[in-house]
C-alpha cells in the first residue's frame, strides 16, 4: 500500500476536529494557518475564534484599523503576521475584488503568504494538489526514509518539497495534506515518538534502525540575542504614558512605556542616573519601585526586562501619549509588558 493511501486512512479515523477543517472557505482557512504559525492548536484555537467573530470576512478584516487588529492578536506573538494579514486583506479587496484568489500563484503572492501556507490554502480550499511542508511534515518524512539532508538547508528543503510533492494523492490532497500534519503533530512527536500507533511505522527506516531521534537532521543552532530593557513607568494622577514602537525591530506597531536598551545587565544601582536620560519628556521624576529582572524569551532572543514605576510630570516637548490606566487594556501591548502591568496596577477590560 502507498504512503498517501495508510496516511489518509489513519487520517479519516483519527483526525482532530477543528473549526477550520469543517469548510471550505478560503479565508478561513488562510486565518487558521496564519494564527498556527509557530503556535499550537490549543493556543490558537481561541485566539481563532475570536478573530472570526470579530472579522467574519475578508472585507472586515480589511476595513479594520491596524491597531484593532493588534490588540486581538495580543499575546499570540509574531505580529508581523497580524500586519501581513491586514496588508493582504487589503490587496485581497484592492486586486481582486473582495474575492478571495483560487490559484496557487496568487494566494502566494499576497503579503506574509509563503509557500506552506499557499500549498496549504490551495489543497483545502480548492483540492488542487501542492504538497505542504511544515515542521510536522519534514519530521515524518525525514524519518520514514531516514533523510541526513539537514531541512534548514537549502537542498534539505529541495529535497523535501519534491519528495512530498511525489508523495501527494493528486485526487485527494487535502487529506493527504491534513493527514501528514496530525500524523506528526499527534504521533511521530519530535521526542518518543508514539511509533506503535503509526501506520508507517512498518516501513519506517529510522524506526527500523532505532534512530528515530536522529532525525529531521539540522545544520548548526542559532545562539539567540541577548537583550537588556528598562521601562519606566510613569504615573499622573491616574494616567501613564506610552508610545507606539516603529521601525523593523521586533513588535513594531505594539505599544510599550518609555524604555533604554543597554548592552549588559541593568544593574538597580545604576538605574537613576539611566532614568535622566528621560528628562527630556519629564520632569520632576520621583523613583518608587524596581521589579526583578523578568526573562522573556523568543525565538531567536532573549529579553531581560526591569520595570521601573515612578511620579512625574511631562514637558511641554514629551511625545508620549498619556492615557487613563483603566485604558490601557485597549492598546496592544507586547506579552512581556502585559505580563508585568498585571504586578503594577489592575487593569479593567
Amino acid at each position: 500500500m502507498s504512503v498517501s493511501f495508510l496516511v489518509i486512512n489513519w487520517y479519516l479515523q483519527h483526525k482532530r476536529e477543528l473549526p477550520w477543517r469543517e469548510c471550505s472557505d478560503p479565508y478561513r482557512i488562510w486565518v487558521s494557518e496564519i494564527i498556527l504559525q509557530q503556535t499550537r492548536i490549543a493556543q490558537g484555537l481561541d485566539y481563532y475564534l475570536r478573530f472570526i467573530e470579530r472579522f467574519p470576512d475578508i472585507r472586515s478584516l480589511a476595513n479594520a484599523s491596524e491597531d484593532d487588529v493588534l490588540l486581538l492578536w495580543q499575546g499570540l506573538g509574531y505580529y508581523s503576521r497580524a500586519r501581513n494579514m491586514h496588508a493582504a486583506a487589503k490587496e485581497v479587496m484592492e486586486r481582486h475584488q473582495g474575492v478571495f484568489p483560487s490559484s496557487y500563484g496568487e494566494i502566494r503572492a499576497l503579503k506574509g503568504v509563503g509557500d506552506y501556507t499557499a500549498a496549504a490554502i490551495s489543497s483545502f480550499a480548492y483540492k488542487l494538489p501542492h504538497a505542504t511542508l511544515d515542521g510536522n511534515v519534514f519530521r515524518v518524512l525525514s524519518r520514514y526514509f531516514r533523510i541526513a539532508t539537514p531541512i534548514d538547508s537549502p537542498a534539505g528543503k529541495r529535497e523535501f518539497q519534491t519528495l512530498a510533492q511525489e508523495l501527494i494523492d493528486p485526487k485527494r490532497p487535502d487529506l493527504f495534506n491534513q493527514g501528514m500534519m496530525d500524523l506528526g503533530a499527534t504521533i511521530c512527536l519530535p521526542s518518543s515518538p508514539l511509533c506503535h500507533e503509526c501506520p508507517l511505522a512498518d516501513s519506517c527506516l529510522a524506526n527500523g534502525m532505532k534512530e528515530q531521534t536522529l532525525f529531521p537532521v539540522k545544520t548548526k543552532k542559532i545562539v539567540p540575542k541577548e537583550r537588556f530593557f528598562l521601562y519606566l513607568v510613569v504615573l499622573d494622577d491616574g494616567h501613564a504614558y506610552i508610545r507606539k514602537r516603529g521601525g523593523k525591530d521586533i513588535w513594531k506597531g505594539l505599544y510599550e512605556f518609555p524604555m533604554i536598551e543597554m548592552d549588559k545587565p541593568i544593574e538597580e544601582a545604576e538605574i537613576g542616573h539611566l532614568i535622566q536620560q528621560f528628562s527630556g519628556d519629564f520632569t520632576n521624576i520621583t523613583l518608587h519601585e524596581i521589579s526583578e529582572e523578568k526573562l522573556h524569551i523568543l525565538t531567536h532572543q532573549r529579553l531581560h526586562a526591569r520595570f521601573v514605576t515612578a511620579t512625574g510630570k511631562p514637558t511641554q516637548s514629551c511625545e508620549y501619549l498619556r492615557v487613563p490606566i483603566e485604558d490601557l487594556s485597549n492598546y496592544a501591548f507586547p506579552q512581556l509588558l502585559s505580563k508585568g502591568m498585571r504586578h503594577l496596577f489592575t487593569i479593567t477590560s
